[in-house]
């Protein structure tokens, strides 16, 4: 059976797509600066894929022309690469700058995770400390 020309077109739209994304556009070739530190980018790629077309039945078919019908379809693509943060490595460690700060929702959260609990232990504190001058009070007033 012969290739169906929407074959060609999704194999060429596709063979395009694929030269265009490789893994250094999600993570970008690494950049040595004179300090020694190495900065990467990383980026968020989306791409899309579009492919249609259709056969045009002309209005006298042949006997013997009853499958090779004029055929007409396009086909297109769309790659969009966005850089969401650099990756620093040094001799202090590894450390994440994103370029958008709603990126990093969840990662602030888990930072400031240790924070929240340690001011909620000395709400509990005070509130204790509170409540227990307020009870030594009470006797106070009762042994009175």
């Amino acid at each position: 059976m012969s290739e169906h020309p929407i074959q060609g077109l999704m194999t060429t739209a596709m063979e395009n797509l694929k030269q265009m994304i490789d893994v250094n556009t999600i993570i970008g070739d690494p950049v040595e600066t004179p300090d020694g530190s190495v900065i990467l980018t990383v980026s968020k790629v989306g791409f899309g894929f579009a492919a249609g077309g259709t056969e045009f039945m002309p209005a006298t078919v042949k006997e013997n022309e009853k499958d090779n019908h004029p055929f007409g379809g396009g086909s297109g693509g769309g790659v969009s690469i966005t850089p969401i943060a650099f990756l620093i490595v040094n001799a202090s460690g590894v450390k994440l700058l994103h370029v958008d700060e709603s990126t990093h929702l969840y990662e602030k959260i888990l930072d400031l995770a240790p924070q929240a609990i340690e001011k909620i232990q000395q709400m509990f504190n005070k509130k204790e400390k509170q409540e227990a001058k307020l009870k030594e009070k009470q006797e106070l007033d009762f042994d009175i």
